[in-house]
Parts: structure tokens; sequence; C-alpha cells
């Protein structure tokens, strides 16, 4: 059998071993199937006809469809032509399925959900969402899916694949779903808005997430101590206080976290960048979270308030600590005395009476003290103060 070249982006083509004509005009939406017989071989070919760059098996040569169409399709075919759009079919059955994109006739319906649907095909492939059926499988995880078009997706995770780029910055995409939602943040496009609060975003799963600010939905619950969340993200990061896992390493000096933001901010210490920045006092913080606590020595807010005296609190661990004196806990234990103490800080301080460490130091004559405090206080006895 000879060798078959494979053309693309041709409206007709003509085969080599017979003078036979093959329409391949891009208005047809269906498959077309067609027997080809020449004297050398038989074969059967199925064109799809709704993408404009066609590829077929067949032996062709390209011809000019630039001159009148009358002049290379046979006097002698029957064509059906939709009296909407005028598109033509070489089938009837296949004029009046597309006839269904107009009229938004849905003679399909699910026994189970009731749910329409314009074509048998698709009927058939929303069915498996109820029977769970999976009849396409990666040949390399053997992953199973419903749909031919979502294996056809998962199998550029194993090749590595993004056939889509952003033309603006040249980033690969896999999806061209994934590509457009990229392409935003060119754009600073946020199609997506609260009707509560009116702020958008550029991304539908954004703006879900956001919802529940309103509606106080925690759908997250950990498994251990049944604390709920707003965010699976959230739950995941909770769920290592259980668990003690801390998967980010700084590697400069191989400190662990639990959270990759917590490492962030941790690495700024090293690089000394601070690029959160006080629009009224202009000092610079390496955290945006230490920017919001600093806010609000100029807002003077207080968002946190003790449920027993009242008492508020510019941040939440002020408030936590404070709520100690009322219930009298001290988590923080020596474990050289076994003192316990409310404050970590306190601790740590209370720590240097058995290391003997005096990390404070007087400038003047170099006395070193163990607390801040009783550098202070011996400071005076130079200045006179």
């Amino acid at each position: 059998m000879p060798r078959c070249n494979r053309r693309k982006d041709i409206s007709s083509k003509k085969a080599k071993h017979c003078d036979q004509i093959i329409i391949l005009d891009a208005t047809s939406a269906h498959f077309l199937k067609r027997k080809h017989q020449s004297s050398a071989y038989r074969t059967r070919t199925y064109i799809k006809m709704n993408e404009t760059h066609l590829i077929s098996d067949l032996c062709v040569e390209a011809v000019d469809t630039k001159k009148n169409i009358k002049n290379i399709i046979p006097t002698n075919k029957k064509y059906f032509t939709c009296d909407i759009c005028g598109q033509k079919f070489y089938r009837k059955l296949l004029l009046k399925k597309h006839f269904h994109t107009h009229t938004n006739k849905k003679p399909f319906s699910c026994d189970v959900c009731h749910k329409d649907f314009s074509q048998k095909s698709n009927l058939n492939v929303h069915y498996r969402t109820h029977t769970n059926e999976k009849p396409y499988s990666c040949d390399v995880c053997h992953k199973n899916f419903s749909r031919k078009s979502n294996l056809n997706v998962h199998h550029r995770n194993h090749t590595k694949e993004k056939p889509v780029s952003c033309d603006v910055c040249n980033k690969d995409f896999s999806l061209k779903s994934h590509l457009n939602l990229h392409y935003r943040t060119h754009t600073n496009e946020k199609p997506y808005s609260c009707d509560v609060c009116h702020k958008e975003f550029s991304r539908k799963s954004y703006l879900n997430v956001h919802y529940r600010n309103h509606t106080k939905e925690k759908p997250y619950s950990c498994g251990v101590c049944h604390k709920d969340f707003s965010q699976k993200c959230h739950l995941n990061a909770h769920y290592r206080t259980h668990t003690k896992e801390r998967p980010f390493s700084c590697d400069i000096c191989h400190k662990d976290f639990s959270r990759k933001s917590n490492l962030n901010g941790h690495y700024r210490l090293h690089t000394k960048e601070k690029p959160y920045s006080c629009d009224i006092c202009y000092k610079d913080f390496s955290n945006n979270c230490h920017l919001n606590v600093h806010y609000r020595t100029h807002t003077n807010e207080k968002p946190y308030s003790c449920d027993v005296c009242g008492k508020g609190f510019s941040q939440r661990g002020t408030l936590v600590t404070h709520y100690r004196i009322h219930t009298s806990e001290k988590p923080f234990s020596c474990d050289v005395c076994h003192k316990d103490f409310s404050r970590k800080s306190n601790l740590n301080v209370h720590y240097r009476i058995h290391t003997r460490e005096k990390p404070y130091s007087c400038d003047v004559c170099h006395k070193d003290f163990s607390h801040k405090c009783h550098l202070n206080a011996h400071y005076r006895t130079h200045t006179k103060e």
C-alpha cells in the first residue's frame, strides 16, 4: 500500500487514484463516513468536519477552492441546507441534529436527574456521572476517566506537553482554560463579583472562597480535633499541628516550617528584604501581617476583644495571652525546675537563671545582665537620671 501524505488546512481534496472530489468544507459540523475505492486499494475513512484544520488518511492532493464551488461539487450530489445559517450537510439526519442548536431543543433526557440534552451522545457521556463508568484508562498510571477528552488532557501530565502559550510573557500551559485564567493577570480582568460587598475576582473559585466570609460556611473539618475551616489549604496547614510535619525548609539555616508562607517570611530575615511599607510613617516590614498589625497603631483599631473584661487588643495573640489572666492557664513549663508560665517570653527570660546567660550588656562599663529591664535600671546610674 502506498504511504499516505497528510495535509492540513485544506477545504477540499482530490484522490490521486481516481478523479473523485471530496469536499472538506468547514461548514460541515459532524463526522462523515465515506468509502473511497481505487484500483490499488480500498480503505474506510472517517473525516471530522467541525475543525478548520483537517487530517485525512486518504492519499490526497489540494485543489484550488477559490474557484466557484460549483465547479468541484458533483452536480448529481444532493445536499441539505440549514435555512437559518446556510450550513450544508450531506445527510438529512446531520441537518436535523444541527437544527437543535438553533431551536435549543433538547429531546434527550436523563432518566435519573432529568437533565436535558440536544444530542444522544452528550446524554450517554453525562450518564456516566451516575454509573461512575470510566471506560478510558491512562496507559501510564492507569487512572480512569469517563471522557476521552479528559484522558487526553491528563496525559499531558506525563508528557509535560504544554501546547498553548501566553503571547504576553510566553509562559506555556497544558490547557487553554489555564491560559485564559493566567491572561487575566496581564489584563487585570476580574469578571466575578461578590453580590454582597461587590469585591471583584479573576476566578470563580476565588469568589466562592471569599463568599464564605459572608456566609460563615466552613465545609472542611479536621478529623482529629474537629475544628472547621473555610478553605481546604487552611485545613491542610492546620493538620500539620497534629502531625508536627514541617515540609518547608530554609536552604540557608535549614529551619523547617509547616507553611510555605512562613518560610517566605522567614527567608526575608536573611535577605533583609522588607517589601511592605506603611503609607503613613513609611516604616518597612518583611511581612504583610506585620504591616497590618502596625497600621493599627495609627488607626487605634483594636478588633480583638476579651469576652470576660471587654478589654480590646490590636493583635489576636495578645488577646490569647491576656485571656490566661482569667483562666490562670500556664502552658509553658521550664524543663529544669518545672515552673510554669503564661507567656513563652517569660519562660525564656526565666531559663537564663539556669543557663547563666546574660545577653544584655552596658555599653559604658560593659556589665552584663540577663534582663533588659535590669540593664535599663543600671544605665541610669551612669546618666544620673
